[in-house]
């Protein structure tokens, strides 16, 4: 492992008290509220980061009446007007990034390229959808019942109030990635900020009014998700949560209650399968970035390799040593390749899955200990060989810098054990092979999957849709869907000359003996 030395200071240089109070007044507490703000702790120095304000359920209830009176203006503006906000926001995003990367570094730890990417990423959301927009949710004209006398569309007309309840490991790409194209679609929104990383949110929501979007359609709340996550869930007309399984299985069943949609991304147990005809460099750093990235705490992120047995010890040994050059550390620059873990309590859960194996003959082919050297929070990224079911890392998310590796005798094999549990998130396989490996793929439970490529390739393709099956949730982000499930869809059918059934002159019987043959005479055409 190649250290990194720590920096000396968390807070960036630039973050002012004064800052701090300009972002703060985006989320809407009562002001009567007598609960006690949000203090997070900085993953580098675990010194306090700054405070924001807690909200009450009466405090969510009232920024969603507000985003209602602000969503009926907000749904007769143009789509084109629309994507000009969104699109002015995209271009104002990299021109500061320096400030959000500062932001999403201090908040959750992260190295600054995994930081990066987030930027990456919502730009590439917000250009896609301002222009793809008017495309996705266009009126569809579709044939009548009785064709040229029955004109009939389908409209697209917004869900209303949609509320978003996003994680702390990818504040921007999370919290702000899935706000674009509800926006875009004609609702408002309201957020629920994540305790951990509200000020990325924040100043965000501050971008978003210069960009020039009007005040009281995107919404802020912070606070306790037991308490203010669950208030936007039992006022909103659409719910989009992004967390674990368990949070998402009771989001579902509270919205439900309701007869709200929501949209669902979990947890995951990615496989990653490398076969016998794989480039071994390649799928070793494949794997590395795949498993390593954000620190692994990543939803997508790879947590099982399943290597072909004739190839598994030169893969091994190329992986440990790939892994073994990464540089582990704290730094507000692009030196670092993997930064510290968010908290205390994730650090606990990655040693608690690296003690149960190892206490049960696990072998560590590299890291496997924390490195307080370097951060209070840094874990090296770790490799584990041996790995057997009673091992709670076998099956159980991680979260974490942690991968296991598995030997298989044949692409059956290596498709049963990638199939093994409820997760069906992403998976990824490496073979020179293609057609194989698209066969292969097709067998795999999950969401999205990779071919010689880790994680990136399909999260990245915006135009793709990305989600899970089973328990690793439901609905989609991205793509068509990514935009459509915050929109209802409305038919409107016209009839013209004639009435639809028996015409005051004509008996019932002689209107069902011509329908029947007008029936037979469709089924001879082959219409449709």
């Amino acid at each position: 492992m190649s250290p990194i030395a720590t920096s000396t200071s968390s807070r960036p240089a630039w973050v002012t008290d004064e800052l701090v109070a300009q972002w703060c007044a985006w989320v809407r507490p009562d002001g009567d509220s007598e609960v006690e703000p949000l203090t997070a702790v900085a993953p580098y120095d675990l010194s306090p980061i700054a405070a924001v304000p807690s909200c009450t359920p009466a405090d969510v209830a009232s920024a969603v009446a507000d985003a209602r009176k602000a969503q009926r203006d907000w749904a007769k503006t143009s789509i084109g007007r629309r994507g000009e906000i969104v699109l002015a926001f995209h271009d104002l995003l990299p021109a500061r990034q320096d400030k959000v990367l500062d932001l999403i570094q201090w908040e959750t730890g992260k190295a600054r390229f995994h930081a990066w990417q987030e930027v990456a990423q919502v730009a590439t959301i917000a250009r896609h959808y301002a222009r793809r927009a008017r495309h996705y949710l266009a009126t569809n004209h579709v044939r009548g019942m009785v064709p040229g006398l029955t004109k009939v569309k389908e409209v697209r007309v917004p869900k209303g109030v949609v509320g978003i309840i996003s994680p702390w490991n990818y504040p921007l790409y999370l919290g702000v990635g899935d706000v674009l194209p509800a926006l875009l679609a004609g609702n408002a929104v309201v957020s629920k900020a994540d305790s951990q990383t509200a000020l990325t949110m924040l100043w965000t929501r501050d971008l978003l009014a210069e960009a020039g979007l009007p005040a009281g359609l995107w919404q802020i709340v912070a606070g306790p998700g037991s308490v203010v996550g669950t208030a936007v869930v039992d006022a909103v007309d659409f719910v989009c949560f992004t967390g674990s399984t368990a949070t998402g299985g009771t989001v579902a069943e509270r919205a439900a209650r309701r007869l709200v949609g929501a949209s669902l991304e979990l947890g995951g147990k990615n496989p990653l399968i490398v076969r016998e005809d794989a480039d071994l460099a390649a799928a070793a750093a494949g794997t590395a970035a795949a498993a390593f990235a954000n620190t692994g705490q990543m939803c997508i992120h790879i947590e099982r390799v399943y290597v072909h047995e004739k190839v598994y010890d030169g893969f091994r040994d190329e992986l440990v040593r790939v892994t073994n050059a990464l540089r582990l550390g704290q730094t507000f620059d692009y030196s670092v390749d993997i930064g510290s873990l968010v908290s205390a309590a994730q650090l606990a859960a990655v040693e608690a899955h690296i003690e149960d194996a190892t206490g049960k003959g696990a072998t560590v082919l590299a890291g496997g200990r924390a490195r307080p050297d370097l951060g209070p929070l840094c874990y090296e990224p770790t490799i584990l060989e041996g790995v057997t079911q009673e091992m709670a890392v076998c099956a159980e998310e991680t979260f974490g810098p942690v991968i296991s590796l598995y030997p298989f005798a044949t692409d059956d094999d290596a498709v049963s054990l990638a199939n093994q549990g409820n997760y069906g998130l992403s998976a990824s396989i490496w073979s020179r092979d293609s057609g194989a490996a698209h066969r292969m793929a097709a067998r795999i439970r999950s969401g999205s999957v990779n071919i010689n490529d880790g994680a990136t390739a399909a999260a990245g393709s915006i135009e793709a849709g990305m989600g899970g099956m089973g328990d690793s949730g439901l609905g989609r982000r991205h793509g068509a869907e990514g935009i459509r499930k915050y929109t209802e869809i409305q038919t409107i059918a016209a009839q013209r000359l004639l009435p639809l059934g028996p015409s005051p002159k004509s008996s019932v019987g002689g209107f069902v003996r011509n329908t029947n043959r007008q029936l037979a005479l469709l089924r001879r055409l082959r219409v449709r």
